[in-house]
């Protein structure tokens, strides 16, 4: 078993108190490392490979003005372009990831800008491509599908460039566009600077005494402390860390909502909201429509704050207090091995070959595990097609850590079976169906956990747990989305988002959400302040909706079994060769209706009922 990365330190002779600082990245052990050399074997090989692909750059622009002369001659680029994306996508994962192994590194950073930067010239190099197919007549498109070997596997692409029609503009505004895609992620990287390099957050007591560096992997394992008062100063003693940014953060936030606005404007979208939802072909109802179904189960939600502000003894319930436990007497510590164990005991519903990869991840290194200074926070999973996935973790032992794991390895082996089954071209899956993957393992976690722990403190635990992941998940996101759409809203009609009017905005918003059981704290204003999500284009609404179609997919998969799991495998299977829509249609979801999203929050309510009937005396 690998030792502790954290290496807690003992009282001194005297009695007196160390504090617990974050490893540097030498001393996390190997194997809780991912195995970044099964892309390129060092750097050395990394720069040769990027040096390669500046050569293929010309070669793609070479086919400027030629695609319409044959199939053969547009079946040539369209493969040329698969193979310089698979490289780039190489390059790409590993530059981003040594970053986040250690965001302070300058020759990480500089790789990660090279790669970025390769990543827009080669967008721009082929600009001229969509363009062109659109100018290829409909007919003559029809007869090259038909008469060319090979061309047929593009179909679905094909007509994805024809779907994108009225928003394409012109060769040299598309190049423009392309030139400008690499500013366009400057406000994002800035607030990644900030917020993973730069800022550092004050050290607070333990409940033992011991001085702790908040960080943002530490934040909620802090907020989930039994200890009140620690709960109350970390919360405090973060929040006062950015009210010092607060008005770069807002400069940082409102550039990236005019980023958001100008390249949907130059594409002719009615808004932003909708350019972002363009790509996976979503509506703009179902996006409203989530919004509009949480809103009118927002009762549900009010009723278990009230709960747990009546089962905590509290005169007052703070937003520092919604994160702790409500079964005090339960602490659960899950080490890395164990939690590798329960993760495959978890999802062993969903078949053999299903756990067989679980395993062959845990055992060969996709995982980076543990925390180090400088490190990227949070957790994601990302791809580098004909390799294999990769999961980032900041894992601290706890059972949200667990729930973490299972969440990441759901997107990592949606990644896999993708992969393993699409051409490059068709292996990327939309974000709208890859939270389902993800979710689905939380249920199936979740399930397993009350199947296998009997006692009563536990299963409360557990519930407790589950009922959180509905709040954070199915209701704080849509608050997220319904923040992010105020304020493209308030850009989009011309008001300024000033640090003030950001706080306002989201006051309200989470005074309504959490109801009024709940201190509508001063400091929860500046939240907006630290998601990184916010700098991802109307991103967030897709858990929630992933979210409430996972619960769906995973009582159909406990109760049907078999037939339930092959279907499941064959949509985590399906990449992107069809519209997501369509591909949960299939499985038997239909997300353009409220009634998922329904059927969730009633899933919700009943689990605030059952909790309640465990907390009788």
């Amino acid at each position: 078993m690998a030792k502790d990365p954290f290496q807690w330190a003992a009282e001194g002779p005297s009695g007196a108190q160390t504090t617990v600082e974050v490893p540097d990245r030498a001393s996390i052990p190997e194997e809780d490392r991912w195995r970044l050399e099964d892309i390129f074997p060092n750097d050395e090989a990394w720069e040769a490979a990027f040096h390669e692909l500046e050569g293929l750059i010309d070669k793609l622009a070479a086919f400027r003005g030629t695609l319409g002369q044959s199939g053969e001659q547009l079946l040539a680029f369209l493969q040329l372009n698969d193979e310089v994306g698979q490289r780039a996508e190489a390059l790409w994962g590993y530059a981003h990831m040594r970053l986040d192994e250690d965001t302070t590194h300058p020759e990480s950073q500089g790789r990660q800008a090279r790669a970025l930067n390769l990543l827009v010239r080669l967008e721009s190099a082929v600009a001229f491509a969509t363009p062109e197919i659109l100018a290829i007549p409909p007919e003559q498109l029809e007869r090259f599908l038909q008469e060319t070997p090979g061309l047929e596997g593009y179909r679905h692409a094909l007509d994805e460039i024809q779907r994108r029609r009225p928003h394409t503009l012109s060769e040299a505004e598309e190049r423009l566009l392309a030139m400008a895609g690499e500013v366009g992620q400057s406000p994002a990287q800035i607030f990644q600077m900030i917020n993973e390099a730069d800022i550092r957050f004050p050290t607070v007591r333990d409940e033992a005494g011991r001085e702790v560096e908040i960080t943002h992997a530490r934040f909620l394992k802090l907020m989930e402390s039994r200890d009140r008062r620690v709960r109350r100063e970390t919360f405090q003693g973060l929040y006062a860390t950015y009210q010092k940014q607060r008005n770069t953060l807002a400069a940082t936030l409102a550039a990236q909502v005019q980023k958001n606005i100008f390249f949907a404007r130059a594409r002719r979208f009615g808004s932003a909201l909708e350019a972002a939802l363009f790509p996976s072909n979503i509506p703009v109802s179902v996006y409203t429509n989530l919004i509009e179904t949480v809103r009118q189960g927002l009762p549900a939600l009010h009723r278990y704050m009230a709960l747990r502000k009546r089962a905590l003894g509290l005169d007052e319930h703070h937003m520092y207090d919604i994160y702790t436990p409500i079964v005090p007497e339960v602490t659960v510590r899950i080490p890395w091995q164990e939690a590798q164990e329960l993760a495959a005991a978890a999802l062993a519903p969903l078949g053999e070959e299903y756990v067989r990869v679980l395993r062959e991840g845990f055992r060969s290194r996709w995982i980076d595990v543990y925390e180090n200074r400088g490190k990227r926070s949070g957790a994601y999973s990302t791809g580098v097609y004909g390799v294999h996935p990769y999961v980032l973790l900041n894992y601290q032992e706890t059972l949200d850590d667990l729930f973490t794991l299972v969440h990441e390895m759901g997107h990592a082996l949606h990644t896999y079976f993708s992969n393993r089954a699409q051409p490059y071209v068709y292996a990327n899956y939309s974000i709208f169906v890859a939270e389902v993957a993800s979710t689905l393992n939380e249920a199936l976690l979740a399930h397993h956990l009350l199947e296998r722990w009997d006692d009563r403190a536990r299963r409360l635990y557990v519930l407790n747990h589950q009922l959180d992941t509905f709040r954070t998940t199915l209701f704080r996101q849509t608050m997220f989305a319904e923040f992010e759409q105020q304020i493209h809203q308030e850009a989009e009609a011309g008001r300024p988002l000033t640090a003030e009017r950001l706080a306002e905005l989201y006051g309200e918003l989470n005074a309504a959400y959490h109801g009024p059981a709940v201190v509508n704290d001063e400091e929860i204003r500046l939240e907006w302040a630290r998601i990184p999500h916010f700098y991802m284009n109307f991103y967030v609404y897709q858990y929630a909706t992933g979210f409430s179609a996972a619960q769906a997919l995973a009582r159909r998969i406990l109760e049907e079994g078999q037939p339930a799991v092959e279907a499941y495998l064959a949509f985590l299977s399906s990449g992107s060769s069809d519209y997501p829509l369509a591909v949960l249609q299939r499985a038997g979801v239909d997300m353009t209706s409220p009634e998922p999203v329904r059927q969730a929050i009633q899933a919700f309510h009943e689990l605030v009922q059952e909790l309640e009937r465990l907390l009788e005396p």
